[in-house]
Order: structure tokens, then C-alpha cells, then sequence
């Protein structure tokens, strides 16, 4: 009994066996070459891919020339292997899944953002990976504002200006 609790103790949870603390994260935009910057400071110029951590929540600010400006607020959401712990008995898995994040997926992901071109009327939207659209960047972000909020402020979220 004591050696199957430990080896519960050194194999972590799950999902953090299976998925790991981290995710490839991609970021596509329609038309493509826009710069995109990340709460934590990094960069890409879509399409592109970045490494996060699953437990944090990102803003990602996204410009290109001749379209408007825009950000899309990246929710930290809790993925179905957290369930499986708690139904597997795994209640040393599900705390530390949970305290690594390692049951989180970032939503949106993959990023894929139709930009509006400048001086239209035009709202920039998210798509989903056929290209059909799921909802405007400011329907999603208006979804997620306050969740996000708690953990990259509120001017970052933007509850403030």
C-alpha cells in the first residue's frame, strides 16, 4: 500500500504524464503576416507557433498594416482529464493536475483570426480550423473578460482603459 502511494506521489497526475505543463500554441491570421505579441512578451509573425504553459492565460495583440488592430483574450480552461482523475481514484492526480495546470487547454487554440481591413465596417473574427467563422474576436472576448481577468488584470483584460 505504501509503495503504490508513493509511486501515485512520483508519477504526478494524468495529465501531466500525458500532455505535460506545456502546449504548442499556433497562431494563424487572414491575410497572413501580422505580428502578434503575448502577454508574457513573446513574438511571432503568423502563421507561427509558441510554446505555453497550459495554466496561464495570454492576451495576444495582433497588427498588420492596412487592418485593423485587435487582441484575443487566450482562456486557461479545465480539459476533460481532470474528470478521469477524480474517476480513476486519482485524488493525488487531480491535485497536482490541477496545481501544474497540466489538465488545462487554452481556448481559443489554434488562434485563427480574419483581420478587418481599415476604414471598413468590418469586425475581425475567429475562425475555426475550415475557415468557417465562429464568432467576432469581441463576442469571445466579452465571453472570457472577466475569467481572464483574474489572472492578467484588468486593464490587460480590458475592464479598464
Amino acid at each position: 500500500m505504501a509503495a503504490a502511494a508513493s509511486l501515485a506521489f512520483s508519477l504526478g497526475g494524468c495529465a501531466t504524464v500525458l500532455n505535460g505543463t506545456n502546449v504548442d500554441y499556433s497562431a494563424v491570421t487572414e491575410p497572413g503576416g501580422a505580428l502578434v505579441e503575448f502577454t508574457g512578451g513573446e513574438q511571432c509573425t503568423t502563421p507561427c507557433k509558441r510554446e505555453f504553459k497550459r495554466k496561464n492565460d495570454q492576451r495576444a495583440d495582433i497588427s498588420l498594416a492596412g487592418y485593423q488592430s485587435t487582441y484575443v483574450l487566450i482562456q486557461s480552461k479545465l480539459g476533460g482529464s481532470a474528470f478521469g482523475n477524480i474517476l480513476l481514484g486519482g485524488g493525488v492526480g487531480a491535485v497536482v493536475d490541477g496545481t501544474n495546470g497540466a489538465s488545462n487547454r487554452l481556448y481559443p487554440r489554434p488562434l485563427i483570426v480574419r483581420l478587418a481591413p481599415d476604414g471598413s465596417d468590418e469586425e475581425a473574427v475567429l475562425l475555426d480550423k475550415d475557415g468557417n467563422v465562429v464568432q467576432t474576436v469581441e463576442e469571445h472576448n466579452d465571453s472570457v473578460r472577466v475569467d481572464v481577468a483574474k489572472t492578467i488584470g484588468a486593464k490587460l483584460a480590458g475592464l479598464e482603459d
